[in-house]
């Protein structure tokens, strides 16, 4: 995995705006009836190409497709594994705290952001039998995509997002929540060896270990075995691969709106370190973390390990001045070591293909280019 050994790096946390021509193509096929198969899969390698092209013409150094195929996290497990049904009307336990203190806001939030622009409804999956990974056709697309966009494409290196086993689904198939996330690393470890097998970065993507470590912070014992088993199934699955090839990203919410619930970074960071990754994306221009670089002056690491710090937002459509971008890095380099640190956002910033993103792309890409200036004056101040 590179580092920034010259200079600060910038990079992404995965998913992006999908186009619109996509997205129509996109909702046709998965409203059940008959589409060409041939003219999406067009749609999304043209796609992949633009958002690789755009990434590169913005000076971003560290890319990834967009998740340009995937509707959302649900539809995504959906179609790459089987023993799992959805559950349409099923309550889906999601930042819950913030929901019953903003009770008005989030019922409004849900009706308009997350279901009225998105081309799938997040509809909660159970499992009901045999969790096997089925989705090796669609992964080799994803990765023939993402590698013929890159080719003539100037970038530092590539990374491909994957979902981490607690983001799957619920179970009531397994006699043990143990077993059942033994069997979701045991199936997601096929699409992250064929990741990192393909010369990509991998990046496990896993909000919802942020989420538990304030829903259970109340209840010490619950949350390190609940936190436990997140972490299991997630070096489960990547026994096999390089530390050094893997990057993992957690964070509190995929939405601009109130929070105040959130767990603290230290609450995390006991679980998230224990994790066989080398590189962290967590979040940290979000305003109720914005202070928590302070925990790395205490924290030890391992020393080759990365940090990937939000210096940009997805919950806001404030554009961040260079300046402050260049703070907010410098000043955790100062502590962690400059070579440590890769320029980030906190999340992505469309976890769900829609056609209303919450920050509009064109204010995203201005974020991005500040981000990119902001690094190039940390790095001056970094190494003269």
């Amino acid at each position: 995995m590179q580092r920034s050994t010259d200079r600060i790096l910038t990079t992404h946390a995965g998913s992006l705006p999908r186009p619109l021509p996509l997205l129509e193509k996109m909702r046709e096929k998965l409203s059940g009836n008959s589409y060409d198969e041939a003219a999406y899969n067009a749609e999304v390698s043209h796609a992949v190409a633009a958002s690789i092209a755009k990434q590169a013409e913005t000076g971003l150094d560290i890319l990834a497709d967009g998740e340009m195929s995937k509707a959302g996290f649900f539809t995504y497990a959906r179609q790459r594994l089987t023993g799992f049904e959805p559950r349409p009307g099923m309550k889906f336990p999601l930042f819950e705290k913030e929901v019953a203190e903003f009770p008005d806001y989030y019922e409004d939030y849900f009706a308009r952001a997350m279901l009225g622009g998105s081309v799938a409804n997040p509809v909660p999956l159970v499992c009901i039998g045999p969790v096997k990974y089925t989705g090796h056709d669609l992964v080799k697309i994803d990765l023939a995509n993402l590698k013929a966009a890159l080719a003539n494409t100037k970038h530092v290196e590539a990374f491909v997002p994957s979902t981490a086993p607690s983001g799957i689904g619920l179970n009531e198939h397994y006699n043990s929540d143990d077993a059942f996330f033994e069997a979701l690393g045991e199936a997601m470890r096929e699409e992250y060896e064929a990741i990192v097998d393909a010369g990509f970065v991998l990046q496990v993507d896993d909000p919802f270990l942020s989420d538990i470590c304030y829903e259970l912070k109340d209840d010490k014992k619950a949350l390190d075995h609940k936190a436990g088993l997140y972490v299991e199934s997630i070096n489960h699955a990547l026994r096999n691969i390089p530390r050094d090839r893997v990057r993992f990203h957690t964070c509190y919410g995929i939405n601009e709106g109130p929070r105040l619930h959130e767990a603290a970074l230290a609450e995390v960071a006991p679980y998230m370190f224990r994790i066989n990754a080398q590189a962290f994306s967590f979040e940290m221009a979000n305003a109720r973390h914005e202070h928590e670089y302070h925990l790395f002056e205490q924290l030890k690491l391992r020393d080759d390990t990365i940090l990937i710090p939000g210096v940009i937002t997805h919950g806001s459509s404030m554009i961040e001045h260079p300046e402050l971008v260049a703070e907010r890095i410098t000043r955790l380099a100062n502590i962690v070591g400059r070579e440590n640190v890769i320029a980030g956002a906190d999340c992505g910033f469309s976890s769900q293909a829609t056609f209303k993103p919450e920050v509009d792309p064109k204010a995203m890409w201005m974020k991005f280019a500040s981000m990119v200036e902001g690094a190039q004056i940390a790095s001056r101040r970094l190494w003269g």
